[in-house]
């Protein structure tokens, strides 16, 4: 139960005066929220930048280009001319060494006058500029009467925004937050309270967003890092609820006999790896043991961790029991079922996939049979929390790239049986030091070695001066029967800001058709840009996006790489646009032999 004390903080944003139904769709934006932002994520919605308002030249000595904070007497306006709406509002001001010109555009009438009246002195500050010789501020950021400058701290804090949202707006909330937050208990040790010199959490925040000094938003500071502390603790606080949830006792465990696990052995078209049966082992351990399940396996793409989860699955099969496997995509999702279909059907075990895309009959026809316990794995999406999705004996929860799922959505899954065991995947290299921050008490099984077969890749960085050399590698491989695969960061041509230098993948087709488009009287190149789910497509040249590219892994294994040979390689532009997991995904599980950059 939450202590009064902390009432306040819970209070909706739209409590404050000024913050109406349009305020709270976009504070719910800004904030990341479903539901209307409390106080307390206001109050977390930290400042990226200042202002520094407090240089008070005269007039004659306002540098151009600088923010300025100028003392000035209100001499006369021009108002916007009738017959030219868009013309400005001019304001001229003075101080006893010079004039300057406030500008206001579409400024609604009796605004400005009533603002900076004729005669009286006015605090304002903004950007100066030079215009025709005279200095100018447009749309001044503060203007102030005697009163309000003396209340004013001269650094303004500068937020994110969102479209719609003023910067204004939001400093009006925050200052009507700050008001209300309570003198709040201490909840960290005094040893650590000294050692680290922090100050109370209600200073921290009302410093970091009502600035003294430039150094009090610094990351390094006292003030971000008490809050960036509290932030921590919270996490780990959080975190350890959970664990506690997870790892209370099981009751009836989940391993059987191995009879099913060594068929699915049996069936493998190679040798499980030192480290994959040492994974596997641990996981069967795991699962007779009295607490719930709890393991991180770590691999990289390609290194047998989905043959390590379905060997889980197949342990708890073995009892009787059911298991789920949740991916973060629809086609990730596809692409396990496939890869599991085979062996599992060889050790007859009963498999099924649910997406947003099966719908209908054919959905109602899956939850009928996973609630009658006639399905024994279930892979899928998040389609697999929804509420109408009930499993007759949930016994195991795997869940493939899970640092792209919340709490929320584990506990989701695992809170549709009793003591569900965790198996979470990850091709994500995770240093020692994050596992123990982030994954506490997890247990971590690491794949490390490479499957067997895998031939030695020679990669390479190559400017774009020397394109040439590579459209001439790409030749020689086609002539001698290779398949290339050219990837590019996007698939069409962007306008969005910061990339407009990268590659499309139609600019790079038309360039290299135009170079190799015809050999023997026939198209040698087809661009392909993947549909999505389409798993069967046969020959293709090239593909952009990382979902996308995802289904390129796919198709580049054992039937594609039967009817086209060996891989000769993988060539991507802009190098750095690209992880190491999307590009190696391909790389591993095909015979590539070099890969260019």
């Amino acid at each position: 139960m939450r202590p009064a004390l902390l009432n306040p903080l819970f209070a909706p944003v739209t409590s404050l005066s000024g913050v109406g139904p349009k305020q709270d769709k976009l504070f719910r934006y800004l904030l990341g929220r479903d539901e209307t932002p409390r106080l307390v994520d206001l109050l977390l919605h930290l400042p990226a930048s200042v202002i520094d308002r407090r240089t008070r030249p005269k007039i004659r000595d306002a540098v151009p280009g600088t923010v300025v904070t100028l003392e000035v007497t209100v001499d006369r306006h021009r108002p916007t001319p009738g017959r030219n709406p868009r013309a400005p509002h001019l304001v001229y001001a003075s101080d006893d060494t010079g004039d300057v010109v406030l500008t206001y555009f579409r400024a609604q009438p009796g605004y400005v006058e009533k603002l900076l009246p004729v005669g009286a002195k006015r605090y304002v500050s903004g950007t100066a500029q030079m215009y025709d010789g005279t200095l100018q501020i447009t749309h001044p950021d503060r203007v102030v009467d005697e009163e309000g400058f003396a209340k004013l701290s001269g650094i303004d804090p500068v937020y994110p925004l969102t479209e719609g949202l003023a910067l204004g707006s939001l400093r009006r909330a925050m200052a009507q937050a700050l008001q209300k937050l309570p003198d709040l208990p201490e909840w960290i040790s005094p040893e650590v309270i000294r050692r680290c010199k922090f100050p109370k959490v209600a200073e921290a925040l009302n410093r970091v967003h009502v600035p003294v000094e430039l150094t009090d938003i610094l990351p390094d500071g006292p003030f971000w890092s008490r809050l960036a502390f509290d932030e921590l603790l919270a996490g780990q606080l959080a975190l350890a609820l959970v664990r506690a949830q997870l790892r209370r006792p099981a009751g009836d465990r989940n391993a059987g006999d191995g009879h099913l696990r060594k068929k699915i052995i049996d069936a493998l078209p190679y040798s499980l790896t030192s480290s994959q049966q040492q994974a596997a082992a641990a996981i069967s351990d795991d699962l007779r043991q009295p607490v719930r399940m709890l393991r991180l396996l770590q691999g990289d793409v390609g290194s047998g961790k989905t043959v390590v989860a379905l060997l889980a699955a197949a342990a708890v099969t073995e009892v009787g029991k059911q298991a789920a496997l949740m991916a973060p995509t629809e086609i990730l999702a596809r692409q396990h079922i496939k890869t599991i279909t085979p062996l599992a059907e060889r050790a007859g075990m009963r498999v099924a996939i649910l997406t947003g895309r099966e719908k209908g009959r054919e959905r109602r026809e899956l939850l009928a049979r996973l609630e009658a316990g006639e399905i024994d794995l279930l892979v899928g999406t998040h389609a697999l929390i929804q509420d109408d999705v009930a499993f007759k004996a949930l016994a195991l929860a795997v869940v493939d790239e899970q640092h792209r799922f919340g709490v929320r959505e584990r506990l989701a899954l695992t809170s549709k049986g009793e003591a569900v065991d965790v198996l979470v995947l990850s091709a994500t290299p995770i240093p020692r030091t994050l596992v123990l921050t982030y994954f506490g008490d997890m247990d971590v099984s690491e794949l490390r070695e490479k499957p067997a077969g895998r031939q030695p890749i020679d990669t390479r960085t190559v400017p774009n001066s020397r394109l040439n050399e590579v459209m001439d590698a790409v030749g020689r491989a086609l002539s001698a029967g290779k398949l290339v695969y050219w990837i590019c960061p996007l698939v069409e041509e962007s306008e969005a800001e910061g990339i407009e230098h990268l590659t499309n993948a139609t600019q790079r087709f038309e360039s290299l058709q135009k170079r190799f488009g015809f050999v023997d009287g026939h198209v040698d190149f087809t661009l392909l840009i993947l549909v999505r789910y389409d798993f069967d497509v046969r020959r293709f040249f090239f593909d952009a996006t990382l979902e996308s590219f995802e289904a390129v892994i796919q198709i580049g294994s054992a039937e594609s790489a039967l009817e086209h040979g060996d891989f000769s390689f993988v060539v991507h532009d802009f190098d750095e646009f690209f992880s190491a997991g999307i590009t190696g995904g391909l790389i591993h599980r095909a015979d590539v032999r070099q890969r260019f950059g």
